[in-house]
């Protein structure tokens, strides 16, 4: 899989030591990918229970706390995720346990993640205590190996959907979707799934020449949602025959939601939630974003604690965070699709079952953690760029 670097858009590589202080990053302003709407109202503030954790823990939960006391207050994370998704979580973790004053945190690229890790194991200095990214094809080759993630069983699980464990030791800190957007000035219709807009493409083949935009499958992100819609949809290249034709690339869902809502494109598919929900607060009707009802293609986006975690018990208190009904509540505030049942959609805040409610559970496609050959890579990504308009 080394020809599909991410396309994810992010920022330059860069650290950011977030949480010195609980009231220094309660300080942060925090929206979805940057760019929230001051005219969407905001949900309260979490509310987060200091020092507690739930009856259902082991009774002898207590000795993880006091292990992550002795550790210096420290996490150190490397993650593909972008500083403001993190901030709230950061935020309400160190509300819950005080004694953690430092989390570092880096944007490097999906794959990147993993080859630093591998390669500052190799030297005997890996400092990290958490690997953390939608990169689902990294995750598969690179946990494909035993011993590469630690081995815990949060006591959370029982409380969250069977898929909350993507990978053996691997817990998904959210389910993120990728959707269909539109120009609704400019489309001419109001499509609801791909087969829609194949519909409206095939009505009228001129008017849509070059005016869609669709991922770049030579990225990892772009080849796994769509690999992954056509995996879980039987007719879904009858769809894409009609549309690619018309299509062009893109490597990242900021520049296909630009280009958009400015009329570049008409239309476009397998843009993230994550920035598409925002831009739709803003955009006063003109851009519009649906979960495809034909299959609407899901992300876990996957963390693990190293097999030599500096802080090995820290990163337990923040993976079992996550997991619970105050981390889901933060995961969603920051932008990210929280899945736990018992949190509720809120202003600015996402959840799986809104996605369920939009295009129901039939049409969710949640993508697996497994390795894919790079004959089959080459296949899909050959077949799929064959239709490409030129």
């Amino acid at each position: 899989m080394n020809l599909l670097r991410s396309q994810l858009g992010r920022p330059s590589r860069r650290w950011a030591a977030i949480g010195i202080a609980s009231a220094a990053v309660a300080g942060l302003v925090v929206s979805l990918s940057g760019c929230s709407s001051s005219t969407t109202p905001k949900a309260p503030e979490n509310t987060v229970a200091q020092g507690q954790w739930p009856s259902y823990y082991p009774s002898d939960y207590g000795t993880i706390v006091d292990g992550a006391k002795k550790e210096g207050g420290e996490l150190t994370i490397y993650s593909n995720t972008d500083q403001e998704n993190w901030a709230p979580i950061f935020r309400d973790f160190q509300k819950k346990y005080p004694f953690v004053t430092k989390i570092s945190a880096n944007n490097l690229d999906s794959d990147e993640v993993f080859q630093r890790q591998l390669s500052e194991s190799a030297t005997g200095n890996a400092p990290a205590d958490l690997l953390a990214t939608n990169a689902v094809q990294a995750w598969a080759t690179y946990n494909n190996e035993p011993g590469r993630v630690m081995e815990y069983q949060s006591p959370e699980l029982a409380k969250m959907p069977d898929f909350a464990q993507v990978m053996p030791n691997v817990y998904a800190i959210s389910m993120d979707p990728v959707g269909l957007a539109y120009n609704a000035k400019l489309l001419g219709g109001e499509p609801t799934s791909i087969a829609d807009l194949a519909a409206l493409v095939s009505a009228d083949p001129a008017k849509f020449k070059n005016k869609i935009t669709t991922r770049d499958v030579s990225g990892s992100f772009g080849f796994t949602v769509s690999k992954g819609f056509v995996d879980g949809n039987t007719d879904a290249w009858a769809s894409l025959e009609k549309i690619l034709p018309s299509a062009r690339p893109e490597t990242s869902s900021g520049t296909q939601i630009e280009k958009i809502t400015s009329g570049e494109y008409l239309a476009g598919f397998f843009i993230s939630s994550a920035v598409a929900f925002p831009a739709q607060d803003k955009a006063q009707g003109i851009f519009k974003f649906v979960f495809p009802k034909d299959g609407t293609v899901v992300l876990g986006r996957g963390i693990g604690i190293t097999p030599k975690a500096p802080h090995a018990n820290t990163a337990k208190l923040f993976i079992d965070f996550l997991l619970s009904e105050e981390g889901q509540n933060a995961v969603s505030e920051g932008g990210l699709t929280a899945y736990r049942d018992s949190v509720k959609p809120a202003p600015g805040r996402h959840t799986y079952g809104e996605i369920v409610d939009q295009a129901g559970e039939s049409a969710v496609i949640r993508v697996p953690y497994k390795i894919t050959s790079d004959a089959d890579v080459k296949a899909f990504t050959d077949k799929w760029n064959g239709m490409l308009g030129k």
